[in-house]
């Protein structure tokens, strides 16, 4: 095993273009590091270049303690797992998981042994005779893995290996992935564009967008203490809602008014946040995720509310979510303009001048399934006000994160 340091590394294609921007990383040893993002952010171009199969521009990749920069793949003591399963068709099962180490002149015993090891990890016993045109996407995924750790490298580097998987596999899966993480405890570098599952199995997880990265924590920092409104809107599912807001003076504490509506801001906030105090008389930029909403009829906690009427209902069973607007028109960023093209998927912004909101902000609300919410219905929405995020107007970034006092 070994740690990967990636320091000021670049990738300028032709044309000038870069497609990373000094990226400074450090994966511990033994690590589960996600890189996450839009598509374009660079990520797949890093891994890439973590495995030698794009060179480096500048700056310095370091493998353990050897600067690796211009030793070819063979030589780093990585595995690659990528999107399509690169099996050899012609061969079973088990020979698919044995050619790499018989190019390698293994040992014959080292061989069966490493095969045997493998199979029993992912469950393959019963498929070694088969050929992969006889397995499902799943079982090949795995072929594809035990190709990987029968190679017992320092390092493995997988490239979206889930994406070509239906929703269920996926998330069997992503179990097996954590499974044998935890069991061969080896550095992984795995790049996705699903932030759930990067955030379902990264230790940490680092997001980039435009070739630069934005932040690097663990998952649960990452949705709580966003450093700014991209990372904010791009991690978590269903997206968090923005608002512009202005922040007033109130006593101790502060009050939020956007729209037609109004929220305290807690004196313990304006503590945890000085930087808050200085936006008291300016408008800030509001963010509230849905999970932080619920139907007031079942909350007990006594948070302030909000009175809406619901446009759209999703029953999911486990909670609804209750999809309304407010009377404000959408946030005017880049950075949440950036997050609505790559939710649209192709490239373009979304426009959020739909029929449904009129120009008006659209949110989402994440409330108990005992709720009678349904589709043209009022209903008051509690807010968890201590989980409110702020953020500057022009910079996009979180007011008092500590990354950016």
């Amino acid at each position: 095993m070994a740690e990967i340091v990636l320091d000021g590394v670049d990738k300028i294609y032709g044309g000038g273009v870069k497609a990373v921007d000094d990226l400074n990383l450090r994966i511990e040893d033994g690590e589960f590091m996600v890189l996450v993002g839009p598509s374009g952010c660079g990520k797949s171009t890093a891994l890439r270049m973590i495995a030698g199969l794009e060179e480096i521009s500048g700056g310095t990749l370091l493998i353990g303690d050897e600067i690796v920069n211009d030793r070819p793949p063979k030589d780093r003591d990585i595995a690659m797992v990528f999107q399509n399963y690169a099996l050899y068709p012609h061969m079973t099962v088990e020979q698919n998981l044995a050619f790499g180490l018989k190019l390698r002149r293994v040992a014959k015993p080292e061989i069966a042994r490493r095969v045997k090891e493998a199979a029993e990890m992912l469950g393959l016993e019963p498929y070694l005779k088969r050929k992969p045109g006889m397995l499902s996407g799943g079982q090949r995924q795995r072929v594809a893995m035990g190709r990987a750790i029968v190679r017992e490298p320092r390092a493995f580097l997988m490239d979206e290996p889930l994406s070509n998987l239906d929703a269920k596999l996926r998330v069997q899966m992503r179990a097996s992935l954590n499974q044998l993480h935890e069991r061969l405890g080896v550095t992984t570098v795995y790049v996705t564009h699903d932030q759930v599952e990067a955030m379902t199995l990264g230790s940490r997880v680092a997001v980039l967008r435009d070739g630069r990265l934005q932040q690097v924590d663990t998952p649960k920092r990452l949705f709580d203490a966003p450093v700014n409104l991209f990372v904010a809107g791009f991690i978590g599912s269903p997206a968090m809602n923005f608002v512009d807001a202005e922040i007033g003076a109130d006593g101790d504490g502060a009050v939020l008014a956007f729209a037609d509506h109004e929220l305290p801001v807690l004196a313990a906030q304006l503590e945890s946040r000085p930087a808050l105090r200085e936006y008291l008389g300016r408008r800030v930029i509001l963010g509230i995720r849905p999970s932080d909403f619920n139907d007031a009829e079942f909350d007990g906690n006594g948070d302030p509310t909000i009175r809406i009427t619901a446009d759209v209902t999703e029953e999911l069973g486990t909670e609804i979510n209750v999809i309304f607007a407010v009377d404000a028109p959408p946030v005017r960023h880049e950075d949440a303009a950036a997050l609505a093209r790559d939710a649209a998927g192709d490239g373009d912004e979304l426009d959020d001048s739909l029929p449904l909101s009129r120009n008006r902000t659209r949110f989402t609300a994440r409330v108990s399934p005992r709720s009678q919410v349904r589709p043209g219905s009022q209903i008051s929405l509690s807010v968890d006000v201590s989980q409110l995020h702020f953020f500057d107007q022009d910079s996009g970034l979180a007011i008092g994160h500590p990354a950016n006092v």
